[in-house]
């Protein structure tokens, strides 16, 4: 079972913001604004960022005027290709009788059930997007609310 820690939630947090700035063309934010805009550290944004980049998710340029932004279409990215670059995702299922019990013994009776939450918890990182973070699904949020 793979878990969801802060530094995962952080670079959620950090994609979100750069999802809200996404525009054409995409506006350049510095780590600075994101750090005060999310409430995580200048040095945990940087670092993020850096994996990100990596990753190739994130695209950015240096010195004045510069800044990051996202490399590829907000529709086009989803949790978990955010996720999986700061937990592990192909760990096996954890069982509360201990390590050694499951694949080794008998399924536990939570067995099924935490596989079941594993695939649940995968499959809503697979389907949703950062394009849900963007400033067109939040005019549409209001615009649905109003009609309501």
């Amino acid at each position: 079972m793979f878990p969801y820690g802060k530094t995962a939630a952080n670079a959620v947090a950090a994609m979100s913001y750069l999802a809200q700035s996404h525009g054409d063309p995409p506006r350049k934010v510095n780590s600075a604004e994101i750090s005060r805009e999310r409430g995580i550290s200048k040095a945990l944004v940087a670092k993020i960022l850096t994996i990100l980049s990596q990753a190739g998710l994130v695209a950015g340029s240096p010195g004045p005027g510069g800044g990051y932004y996202l490399a590829r279409d907000p529709e086009k990215i989803c949790l978990f290709d955010i996720i999986e670059h700061f937990e592990r995702t192909d760990q096996p299922v954890s069982c509360p009788f201990g390590p050694e019990w499951c694949g080794n013994k008998a399924p536990c009776p939570l067995h099924d059930k935490i596989l079941e939450l594993n695939r649940q918890a995968e499959e809503f990182l697979r389907s949703n997007r950062l394009s849900a973070f963007s400033p067109r699904a939040h005019l549409e949020a209001e615009m649905e609310k109003t009609d309501a």
